[in-house]
């Protein structure tokens, strides 16, 4: 459940602290905040129950994992009488190597993120994957070079 909730300094410190290392013990967070382990979990619980904080995920290293190309896709999709956005979307989701989807307002309707193993295979994606999709008229491919920063936003 989405909702705006008030972030005090104690909030903001524990999502700090958690924020730099999610796998941080309760208890060290607690140290560190000079209040309660109860406290901290408390107030953890607390975000998560208002959506501020949802779920926990690994940050995996895809250069480790052998996918060397960063690309940015701008996806320009032209519906037919029978088919609908949802179902593009839903073609575009079974791509594996696609990591993120958004919808856009401008030139395209979809922005992917995705990573392959070098260009060839980005190609393969493109040609084989993407555009084979009938819906989809145009694409515009733009390779990341760097990553020059990634962040969460701060409270």
């Amino acid at each position: 459940m989405e909702r705006n909730f008030h972030i005090d300094n104690l909030d903001k410190k524990i999502l700090k602290l958690l924020n730099a290392d999610s796998r941080m013990p309760f208890v060290e967070v607690a140290r560190q905040c000079k209040v309660s382990g109860a406290a901290i979990h408390q107030r953890v619980q607390k975000m998560q129950e208002a959506g501020l904080i949802k779920g926990s995920s690994l940050d995996m290293n895809h250069k480790v994992m052998g996918y060397l190309t960063c690309a940015f896709i701008g996806i320009q999709v032209n519906l037919t009488s029978t088919s609908t956005h949802d179902e593009v979307f839903q073609k575009i989701r079974k791509i594996p190597e696609i990591v993120e989807c958004h919808h856009i307002s401008g030139k395209y309707s979809l922005l992917v993120k995705l990573f392959t193993r070098n260009n060839e295979h980005l190609k393969q994606i493109i040609v084989e994957q993407i555009q084979s999709i009938p819906e989809i008229s145009f694409t515009e491919t733009f390779i990341s070079l760097e990553t020059g920063f990634e962040r969460q936003l701060e409270p």
